[in-house]
């Protein structure tokens, strides 16, 4: 409406001029002529300067004013052009222009992409997207939404488009336009929004702490319960300030440790707040070696609870199942004796076989209420001096049915002079007996096992090496944990139970040593067990750390 007036007020400006002009001519021209061309002349030439001036005029005013247009809307798709992505597309799908934002923005040269089919833009999973907008654009509707777009490095972006039909001076469809925004960012920053929701609604705690200044940088729903407090007021605070009962000393401790060790995670079973909870750390390295630590702890509560209940139903029927297996097992040996007469071949032979399984049966309940004492902190450790040397010899004396039944021999090195040391005899012959059971029955018929100790300062190292098929390399984790069964062994055949090796780590490492091996498949096994010579008081072992052994 504002543009109509001021059109029409510059047209009757034109008009007005033009009559002025017109009316000072046939004035002039009445007064500088006389006879025949005064009368025509005037007349004439302001005739045609009242049609002549208004048209010169406006023409003028038109060409200046759409010059100013054309300036103006050169600037606005100037600046429209900068900030979003152009591409247009011709009636057969292949695309026809494209602005520099958009090769920017997808990596793409102009010569990559002008004549190709717009469906390069998209991953094969989102071409069906590009189908579906062409469909729309033929109907004469415009399109509006989010689409994935492939850069030339196979990575995906994310753009907001706005897609409209094109069509010829007859009304024939021939292309679409496109212009894109980059929303990219946008959507990291909303996925990273939810994550942080998703932490913070977690029921495990997380905690965020500063590796220098020990501050804490963010703590979840969870955590700000534990602590009773809020976001509002335990930045930038200390961990100690928040906990003055001293409850995460040890959770710290093992912070710092990280550093100090060079390492990057730590996980460990503690009490915290009067709840026994699974604590993992991870150090996250910044610049110039601080750092930040990422802290989650579950509570194990239920777990524990329920190992509990399992461990005395375990114990309850192990106990149970041990008085009559040994009374069965004594019966047996008694008809085997002929304590009730001679018994025909045939018994004899069901008999030992009885009597074998009864053996391991009772091994297996042994194994089982030692393991229960270990999770308890109840096993009994009793420090005494002895010969080293005739301990290792009373081990051999014991494994002597083994040596008879597999056809092995063994060598001792290490045990010719007594040997003075303090441990628990009978704890340390339940480790060697373990080793060498093993020993023998994955040694080769025929072969040898070497026994060997060593005196190494502080720490006394006892290695038991066999001659057999070794621990294939994807097995080796496995060697401590309880039950484990390896490929090659056969324990219907062989006996054992699967606990040996874990009742012995849990032995060495409850009288303050380490245990370990070697082994390449083929060539055998070394395991050995190092032991200090001034070993901890029974008083001193902690539950906890018997649990992790176990």
């Amino acid at each position: 409406m504002k543009k109509s007036i001021t059109m029409m007020s510059s047209t009757a400006l034109a008009i007005t001029c033009g009559c002025g002009v017109a009316t000072g001519w046939y004035s002039l021209t009445q007064l500088a002529l006389s006879g025949g061309p005064a009368q025509v002349i005037p007349i004439f030439g302001a005739i045609v300067l009242a049609g002549t001036v208004p048209t010169v005029i406006i023409k003028k005013t038109v060409e200046s004013r759409f010059r100013d247009f054309r300036h103006s809307m050169s600037q606005r798709l100037d600046a429209f052009d900068k900030h979003a992505c152009i591409n247009i597309v011709d009636e057969t799908g292949n695309l026809t222009e494209v602005n520099e934002k958009l090769l920017e923005l997808t990596g793409y040269d102009r010569t990559d992409l002008i004549g190709q089919p717009v469906t390069l833009l998209y991953n094969d999973l989102d071409s069906k997207i590009a189908f579906d907008i062409r469909e729309n654009l033929h109907s004469g509707k415009s399109w509006k939404g989010e689409t994935p777009l492939r850069r030339k490095d196979g990575r995906e972006i994310f753009t907001e488009s706005t897609i409209m039909p094109l069509f010829d001076p007859a009304g024939n469809w021939s292309g679409s336009i496109s212009v894109r925004t980059d929303i990219s960012s946008t959507n990291e920053l909303v996925a990273e929004r939810h994550t942080a929701q998703t932490l913070y609604e977690l029921r495990d705690d997380i905690w965020i702490i500063d590796s220098g200044m020990e501050t804490v940088s963010y703590l979840n729903r969870t955590a700000e319960n534990r602590f009773n407090t809020c976001r509002k007021d335990y930045p930038k605070r200390s961990v100690s300030d928040l906990d003055p009962s001293g409850d995460t000393a040890e959770v710290l401790a093992s912070c710092r440790a990280l550093v100090a060790d060079g390492k990057t995670t730590s996980r460990f079973e503690t009490v915290l707040m009067g709840a026994p909870v699974d604590v993992s750390i991870k150090f996250l390295t910044g610049a110039e070696n601080s750092g930040r630590y990422l802290i989650l702890i579950s509570d194990i509560s239920e777990r524990v609870e329920q190992e509990k209940q399992k461990s005395a139903f375990i114990s309850t029927v192990s106990h149970e199942l041990r008085s009559p297996l040994t009374s069965i097992k004594g019966a047996m040996g008694l008809l085997l004796s002929n304590s009730a007469g001679d018994l025909p071949d045939r018994a004899i032979s069901l008999l030992e076989i009885a009597h074998r399984n009864a053996d391991r049966l009772i091994l297996i309940i042994n194994d089982i209420l030692d393991l229960d004492k270990l999770a308890d902190g109840e096993m009994d450790i009793e420090i005494k001096e002895v010969d080293l040397s005739e301990l290792i010899r009373e081990a051999d004396q014991a494994s002597a049915v083994l040596q008879q039944r597999f056809g092995v021999q063994i060598e001792l090195t290490g045990t010719e002079s007594a040997f003075p040391f303090n441990t628990d005899p009978n704890r340390f012959l339940q480790v060697m007996t373990n080793l060498l059971s093993n020993a023998y029955k994955f040694s080769k018929p025929g072969g040898t096992i070497f026994v060997d100790v060593r005196d190494e300062g502080e720490l006394v190292r006892v290695s038991v090496t066999d001659e057999g098929q070794g621990i294939p390399l994807d097995e080796q984790h496995k060697i401590f944990s309880r039950f484990s069964d390896m490929t090659n062994s056969d324990r219907a055949l062989k006996g054992g139970t699967g606990l040996g090796l874990n009742i012995c780590k849990a032995i060495v490492e409850n009288m303050g040593g380490t245990i370990g091996f070697e082994s390449a498949e083929g060539k055998g096994a070394r395991f050995f067990f190092c032991l200090p010579k001034v070993q901890s008081a029974p008083s001193s072992i902690k539950t906890l750390d018997v649990k992790r052994c176990a």
